[in-house]
């Protein structure tokens, strides 16, 4: 709140008045020049007069609904140059829009499906029957709408099947010949056919395209069918795993071809990849893919290569397949989440898709032997994102899920959650994301960055860089690996019995253990009221006598309330709470008794204005302290409603503002401090541990950070503009070096802007890599929003372009923590339009209201507008620090750059050589003096990055750079008479399929002796058994191990870092040997490995073949 713009002349200099507001009567002119309603700029060179002409004449018909400046009008056709846009059309789009039913279908003809001959087979009908049980004690249908399933046509089931696979499933409907029937079977991957088969399946398809159809129509606002058989693997000519036709993608080429749907997102979370759906939608750029699978480089079903990180997609689809590959068990909810937070939900924010639908598996739950991960019930988690997009308009089909227990329990949190209820708190700590999840997060926006501009926030590396940085902790090595399957015993059969995993009556125990203990620790009651609020007309006693065009104006509250009972409609659906007065007592939870005993005095004195001009932007009323009284106690009864479960969440209506109130002192509007009061009452009285203060105002919120920064009960994250220092409250405290001092140290977390003009995309960007991840981790019992709107597009304090939906946005993703406990507390924002509309939005959200999609404020709704490279340089720095206290800030890396790392040809090319000096040709580090001199008896001559050799290179480091020409000059001699030589190691060596880096230990001892003899020198360590002999110059027992040894032919050289296969008789260099040689080079040189591999910085590895892991849907 910066005192240098709160004058009347300042603000008649703000860019955001409008043609339209000098057109208006004198009084108006004046009121709304200073409300600052929005923008206006002539575009062409019509009349300014005949434009103010139109302008007044348009704002008279539009003042009523107090559209004002911002309002929409229209062009004359006699004055085409002249356009004046509405800041506030898609919010107001959504103003009557109200939440509608949940869809539910399931028939019982879902149970007929089922393997004759295997009775222990995993998709069996108790998967649709203890599904539709768990629904009935839950009593969750009766309170949806029902959704009629029917058959799918011939014509449908050809949209994305051949004529021949339809007819041959068709021909085994009612067949008794079991022998037949598993025969042909036989035929397919991972398939039974059942005389039923093809009613069910055509019936799963057709109720598919029912559902999609009523939540497109808005019949329903979003639904579940409930069905089998699955069908995210079923393919154009071919049944695969468990799936004859593919419900889903039958389904969204219907929403295309016949609903006028142009824009589809599939989330596909099944833990099998749905490799039908991929191959299906590869090249339409109508649909984005995104699967989240198993995949462990290939190992796991369905074996298939193109289900790894880098199948983009192609033709006009290239950028719109996103595969996200689990390359281990034991994936946790921190894991998921991260999936969510890092690519999927920045992905379909920039995407706005009209229609999503999910291919909801469950077989990553807790308990599937397929699956074999650790997330339990976190459905809801990832669900409630989904529900903000689209307009809420969200189809979840049934794909797989084979622990009864689990998937009935994620289904019932999947319809809880369609049907708006809170996400429960985690019955379990959050865990960070591993590693595995990290490098396959990273590998994902690397091959995708290209495509997404939300996906460009991550610094790059080059060559050069490789070669000059160390250590490179934070560079992330992109490597491809993959493993092929062996062929099946018998070419085009397949096993029809027994062909999936089998868990023992312990595991089975201690899973029924482990599911009976959370169900019993996951809280699922809720509130009967969903929101609540608070108003009090004593409020808007306080203003500025002096100063009548003051930017903190009692019309900022009124303005709020008029767009919530009237544009909106929305007060009459919250419950309101009478305000009241904080007590002193209350108060003093934050200030000092002097600070209370001050304001009190000094609104009854005739000094007021002499009292106030000693501190920073204040202005005392003789009703500011019976106001700001009211304010504080307001959001005091709005925390106690909720916390005492009356109701879910609330918004407060309040003034003055409180953020900036430090415990002594008022400041910037600000008199007593709210939020702050709010949050050590909710941790005083009732015992809480964990509060979350996020403050979006656009100014850093100083005394709220003062107040907690050594408070631990407390996390308080700012998101605020900074200026380097120079804009309000111009303290270097709202940096994002302060993380708070104590005990309190990393429970504050600031996010300074550095520029104006910051909007949606800075601050989508800002929640998904930051806010949202502390937050989960932080795990808080109470949610706190400091919510200022002088970040909202047409502030004239603010300078940023933040839309009020966008706050809507905001506001659900927050409401996702502490089981949906959530309190909203105005705070700044002097546009009383932008503020108004923005806190609808807010409202809109915890009502469960469908939202307006984010539409960019600049650029094309086909091409939003990129985030600003200063966003992406504070997001940097803060993750930097942060990281330091928050496990989940992990992902800030260096990606490798996919742009050529040199680019000159010809003669450029020959002068670049000959300009190059001999360290930099062979990668040579001059400061590493460390090094030891190599062996020639062990490696060759041949020199790469990181290889030992130091002593020379430490002795040349202290005389001129010689280039490359000048050592070939020098040296012409020895090289025609072959005195010198270079040994170019091999690349493609077949036996690199062997290694198996999971096996390598976690240190290597290059002073361990030789196994054999004890020599202590010219050892060679084997890459595959890790043992350790001596070279062929002392005893030949790593010749003897490598050439004896069946599978052994790779060894190490302890010397200088250099491979030698002894089946291929070569040295050998490839990026799969990175690894080891790092293992062996820290433990020589106590620092990484610098990498050697110029430009080839995606590593594809071909591993030996495994065997193929039953499991599939």
């Amino acid at each position: 709140m910066n005192p240098n713009v709160v004058t009347r002349s300042s603000a008649k200099q703000s860019k955001v008045r409008t043609r339209a507001q000098q057109a208006a009567t004198e009084a108006e002119q004046e009121e709304r020049r200073v409300k600052l309603y929005g923008g206006y700029r002539s575009t062409g060179k019509g009349s300014i007069a005949e434009a103010k002409k139109q302008g007044k004449l348009r704002m008279s018909a539009t003042s009523q609904n107090g559209t004002g400046a911002g309002g929409d009008q229209r062009r004359s056709s006699d004055f085409t140059e002249v356009q004046l846009k509405d800041i506030f059309q898609n919010a107001q789009s959504g103003a009557r829009t109200v939440r509608g039913p949940t869809g539910i279908l399931y028939d019982e003809r879902f149970a007929l499906h089922r393997c004759l001959w295997d009775t222990n087979y995993p998709e069996c009908p108790e998967r649709y029957l203890r599904v539709m049980e768990r629904f009935t004690i839950g009593q969750l249908v009766d309170r949806c709408q029902f959704v009629a399933p029917r058959p799918a046509t011939r014509a449908e089931l050809l949209t994305k099947h051949t004529a021949e696979q339809i007819e041959l499933l068709a021909q085994t409907h009612g067949s008794q010949d079991e022998p037949e029937l598993e025969r042909l079977s036989s035929h397919y991957d991972a398939i039974f056919i059942h005389p039923t088969s093809y009613e069910t399946s055509v019936l799963a398809v057709g109720s598919t395209i029912q559902l999609v159809e009523s939540v497109w129509s808005g019949t329903v606002q979003n639904g579940m069918a409930i069905l089998r058989p699955p069908g995210h693997h079923a393919m154009t000519a071919e049944y695969n795993g468990y799936c004859f036709f593919n419900n889903v993608a039958i389904a969204a080429q219907h929403a295309l071809d016949h609903l006028g749907t142009q824009k589809i997102l599939i989330v596909d979370w099944d833990v099998h990849h749905g490799q039908g759906t991929q191959r299906m939608f590869y090249s339409d750029p109508r649909v984005l893919y995104f699967s989240i699978h198993r995949y462990e480089h290939g190992t796991f079903w369905p074996n298939l290569r193109e289900s790894d990180f880098d199948y983009v997609g192609t033709g006009k689809g290239e950028g719109y397949n996103f595969n996200v590959p689990l390359n281990k068990t034991g994936m946790t909810n921190g894991d998921y989440l991260a999936i969510w937070q890092q690519l999927l939900l920045p992905v379909a924010t920039e995407f706005q898709p009209e229609l999503i639908i999910v291919s909801a598996g469950y077989d990553a739950a807790y308990g599937c032997p397929e699956g074999c991960m650790e997330t339990p019930a976190f459905y809801s988690h990832l669900l409630s994102p989904l529900l903000l997009m689209a307009q809420g308009r969200v189809a979840v089909v049934l794909e797989g899920g084979y622990c009864l227990e689990s998937l009935a329990e994620g289904c019932a949190l999947t319809l809880k959650t369609l049907l708006g209820d809170p996400a429960p708190r985690l019955a379990e700590a959050l865990q960070p994301p591993s590693e595995s999840m990290q490098a396959s997060i990273l590998n994902c926006i690397y091959s995708h960055r290209k495509y997404w501009k939300c996906l460009q926030l991550y610094e790059l590396y080059d060559l050069e860089d490789y070669n000059n940085t160390n250590p490179q902790d934070n560079f992330h090595k992109v490597i491809k690996c993959y493993v092929p399957p062996e062929p099946p015993a018998q070419p085009g059969r397949y096993e029809t019995r027994n062909c999936y995993p089998v868990q023992s009556a312990d595991e089975r125990a201690r899973i029924q253990d482990r599911l009976a203990r959370l169900h019993l620790a996951t809280d699922l009651s809720f509130p009967p009221d969903r929101v609540c609020y608070v108003y009090d007309e004593l409020m808007l006693e306080h203003r500025n006598s002096a100063e009548k065009w003051h930017p903190e104006q009692p019309e900022r509250i009124a303005k709020i309330m008029q767009r919530l009972t009237g544009d909106y409609q929305l007060a009459q659906r919250m419950k309101r709470l009478p305000g009241r007065l904080a007590t002193t007592e209350e108060l003093c939870l934050v200030h000092g008794p002097e600070h209370v005993r001050l304001i009190g005095e000094v609104c009854q004195s005739s000094t007021m204005k002499q009292t106030a001009d000693q501190y920073n932007s204040i202005y005392f009323h003789p009703s500011t302290d019976a106001s700001a009284r009211m304010a504080t106690g307001s959001v005091l009864t709005v925390v106690e409603d909720v916390l005492e479960g009356r109701t879910r969440s609330g918004v407060c209506v309040v003034r003055p503002p409180g953020h900036h109130a430090e415990a002594d002192t008022p400041h910037g509007f600000c008199i007593y401090n709210s939020i702050a009061v709010a949050a050590r009452h909710a941790v005083k009285r009732y015992g809480l541990r964990r509060v979350l203060i996020v403050d979006w105002d656009v100014h850093h919120g100083n005394g709220t950070q003062h107040i907690f920064e050594q408070d631990p009960h407390v996390l308080y994250v700012s998101v605020h503009r900074y200026d380097n220092g120079a804009f309000f409250p111009r303290s270097t405290d709202a940096d994002y070096t302060v993380v708070g001092s104590g005990p309190g140290r990393g429970f504050n977390v600031n996010i300074p802007w550095n520029r104006k003009g910051m909007g949606d995309p800075e601050y989508v960007a800002a929640f998904h890599s930051v806010i949202l991840p502390i937050a989960y981790e932080y795990e808080p019992e109470l949610v706190l929003v400091s919510a200022g709107f002088d970040a909202a597009i047409g502030d004239p304090l603010g300078g940023c372009r933040v839309t009020p939906e966008a706050y809507g946005h905001f506001t659900q993703w927050l409401s996702v923590l502490a089981g949906g406990r959530l309190v909203l507390c105005l705070e700044g924002g002097y546009n009383v339009n932008s503020i108004s509309h923005a806190m609808a939005m807010c409202a809109k959200a915890l009502l469960g209201d469908p939202l307006p999609m984010l539409l960019p404020v600049s650029g094309t709704a086909r091409t939003p507008p990129a985030t600003h490279a200063s966003c992406c340089e504070t997001l940097s720095n803060v993750l930097s620090v942060q990281r330091l206290y928050w496990r989940s800030l992990c992902f800030n890396k260096k990606l490798p750059s996919s742009e050529p790392l040199l680019e000159e040809t010809g003669s450029e090319l020959i002068e670049a050589l000959d300009n190059m000096t001999l360290s930099e040709r062979g990668g040579t580090d001059q400061q590493q003096p460390q090094q030891t001199t190599s062996t020639p008896s062990s490696s060759s001559s041949a020199t790469t990055a990181g290889s030992s050799g130091g002593e020379q290179a430490a002795g040349s480091s202290k005389q001129p750079s010689q280039t490359l020409t000048e050592f070939l000059e020098a040296n012409l001699e020895a090289l025609q008479n072959e005195e010198m030589f270079a040994v170019i190691p091999r690349r493609d060596c077949p036996h690199l399929k062997l290694l198996r880096p999971e096996t390598a230990p976690e240190a290597i001892d290059t002073r361990t002796p030789c196994s054999d003899c004890g020599a202590e020198v010219e050892n060679w360590i084997c890459l595959l058994c890790f043992g350790v002999y001596c070279g062929r110059y002392v005893n030949e027992h790593m010749l003897r191990h490598g050439t004896g040894a069946a599978d052994h032919p790779l060894a190490l050289s302890f010397a200088d870092l250099s491979v030698w296969c002894y089946g291929c008789d070569a040295y050998i260099d490839h990026p799969a040997l990175h690894h080891y040689k790092n293992l062996v080079h820290q433990d020589k040189f106590h620092e990484p490995l610098v990498w050697s591999y110029g430009s080839d910085l995606v590593l594809d590895v071909v591993p030996g073949s495994a065997g193929r892991k039953a499991g599939q849907d």
